[in-house]
């Protein structure tokens, strides 16, 4: 099922009713989430790391209720904070604070109109000026779509639909692949065409298998390698531009996590990233090699994007692997920003040592 599209929260000051915050959500918006009984605040409101990992990436939580397997697509409201209290902007539940006072429950709320950027005008030039203030109100993630550029025609090069990734990369993968196979299958490709005499050094056809899944693996890496030490490196706070670059290259991302037509790589931009990584491989290796190893790396970076997407919007089994990943990526997004890089596998998280630490109440449990 091609799930369903994102949610668009609606706040307002008139919805707090015996010290509770009524969230309304379109009917559809509660289908992308894993729910337990527990209510859903918003993330617009800087809620709590553990409650918004909670809430989006399934049973994170062991003290938490069993989740409904069907939640009502057409439920609209639901109330945060039962029995809490509103002071100064905040939220707090007494009750919660005693039961599990690790995951601090307490809720920021945001006043659009008093917010660090004009949310009616394109926000990218806006963010280079935030400066010290940029990092804290990024990872502030709101539940809305964003513009980033004036420009209507680079703004819809900026964006893209999921199924625009396997739909133009799938097709040069298996070009490429049948292409680079039939010239392994001459035999006549060797490693160091200068040194290597006989078969030595030289590629069969039966090498194909193992030099496609070796690019998988080196685009798991450039995968991890990219997203910790690229999409998460922290500007300089003096920098209008490399602010500006972050927000384009990942910032947006965490702002708005479920703007569905940013979650994929735009073809225009993706573009320039493989063709950079395919001259690398081609500048380092023989032809037919390199092509292998790049197609194998195509499919990688396919399957990552498609398995990023559903980490988000998709509802996977409890106990599957997905699930377990969707839970991990939930994590990355609203507590542990600077661990769990990891996006479809966590083998280089635990290589790196960077995997998400395990929370204090789930070791008592």
């Amino acid at each position: 099922l091609v799930p369903g599209r994102p949610p668009l929260g609606e706040y307002s000051p008139k919805s707090t009713e015996n010290n509770t915050i009524r969230v309304d959500l379109f009917s559809n918006a509660l289908s992308i989430f894993d729910f337990h009984s527990t209510p859903l605040p918003r993330p617009s409101m800087g809620l709590s790391p553990l409650w918004a990992a909670s809430l989006w990436g399934g049973s994170l939580l062991p003290s938490s209720p069993t989740p409904h397997p069907h939640p009502a697509p057409q439920a609209i409201g639901r109330i945060f904070s039962p029995q809490g209290s509103v002071e100064n902007g905040t939220v707090t539940s007494a009750n919660t604070q005693k039961t599990d006072p690790w995951m601090e429950p307490k809720l920021k709320m945001v006043d659009w109109d008093k917010d660090l950027v004009d949310w009616q005008k394109p926000l990218l030039w806006q963010v280079g000026h935030l400066g010290e203030k940029y990092d804290e109100w990024v990872h502030q993630p709101v539940i809305r779509p964003i513009r980033l550029f004036h420009s209507d025609l680079i703004e819809a090069l900026s964006k893209s639909v999921w199924y625009s990734v396997p739909i133009i990369w799938m097709p040069l993968m298996l070009y490429v692949s049948w292409s680079h196979y039939r010239t392994l299958a001459q035999g006549n490709v060797r490693l160091f065409e200068s040194f290597s005499t006989g078969n030595v050094g030289s590629f069969p056809e039966s090498a194909f298998p193992g030099l496609f899944v070796l690019g998988m693996l080196l685009w798991s890496l450039m995968e991890y390698l990219i997203h910790r030490f690229l999409f998460h490196m922290k500007p300089p706070s003096d920098s209008h531009y490399l602010i500006m670059l972050h927000f384009v290259l990942h910032g947006q991302h965490h702002k708005a996590p479920f703007d569905e037509s940013r979650l994929v790589f735009p073809p225009v931009p993706a573009s320039l990233g493989i063709a950079f990584f395919y001259i690398i491989l081609r500048l380092l290796l023989p032809e037919a090699v390199a092509g292998t190893m790049f197609a194998g790396g195509l499919l990688g970076y396919v399957i990552y994007d498609m398995i990023h997407y559903y980490l988000h919007f998709g509802s996977p089994h409890k106990g599957s692997y997905l699930y377990n990943m969707k839970a991990h990526h939930a994590k990355h997004h609203f507590a542990h920003q600077q661990s769990g890089y990891g996006i479809s596998t966590k083998l280089w998280d635990h290589f790196f040592h960077t995997l998400i630490p395990e929370e204090p109440h789930l070791k008592m449990q």
